[in-house]
């Protein structure tokens, strides 16, 4: 008896499209069924940089959104941060090579609070002190980058590369840089 009661509570459900923000073209990221539309507001979606823009040597950077609200069959959502896989971030750092990793809170110009993880390898090992100099200009980059910039303009500098190359030209002054990522994303208030 209660296995019929649960298939035709399946049946009953209604599927919805899952819409990214307007930052992403507002990309399909899926399709979500569900009985009560209300149910799927503040749930978390995960899809890959490659998936939405249909580019497979982005498949290593996961995106997050969450649902705001639900509009007829679709659920529109918000970037609530983004990771890069783990198994890329170790291979970033080779053998005998030193790795700077800095983690910076910064407030966009529209008022949003993001907390950024960024990593500079280099090939060889360095001073503390050069790896302190280039934390220094990791935070500082993130710093001025993220207050010049509505919260829509920061999230795309990340996640397409942008903001790690400016990291990197400004990072490179100190000592060698192999690589510099940011790994990591996060909204957390605003």
């Amino acid at each position: 008896m209660a296995e019929k009661k649960r298939v035709k509570e399946w049946r009953e459900k209604a599927w919805y499209d899952v819409i990214a923000p307007p930052m992403f073209g507002g990309a399909k990221v899926g399709e979500t069924p569900s009985l009560d539309p209300n149910q799927l507001v503040g749930r978390v979606f995960e899809t890959t940089l490659g998936d939405l823009i249909e580019d497979f040597s982005k498949s290593h950077i996961r995106l997050y959104f969450q649902v705001k609200s639900v509009e007829g069959d679709k659920v529109i959502t918000s970037f609530i941060g983004h990771e890069m896989a783990r198994d890329y971030i170790r291979s970033q750092v080779r053998r005998r090579g030193k790795k700077a990793e800095e983690v910076t809170t910064v407030t966009t110009k529209d008022g949003v609070k993001m907390r950024v993880s960024s990593l500079a390898t280099n090939p060889r090992r360095a001073q503390t002190t050069k790896v302190k100099a280039i934390r220094g200009a990791i935070r500082k980059v993130i710093t001025e980058v993220g207050q010049d910039r509505t919260f829509d303009q920061f999230v795309q500098e990340i996640v397409l590369g942008k903001l790690s190359s400016d990291i990197y030209k400004e990072a490179k002054k100190y000592m060698p840089i192999r690589r510099v990522e940011v790994y990591k994303s996060k909204v957390v208030g605003g």
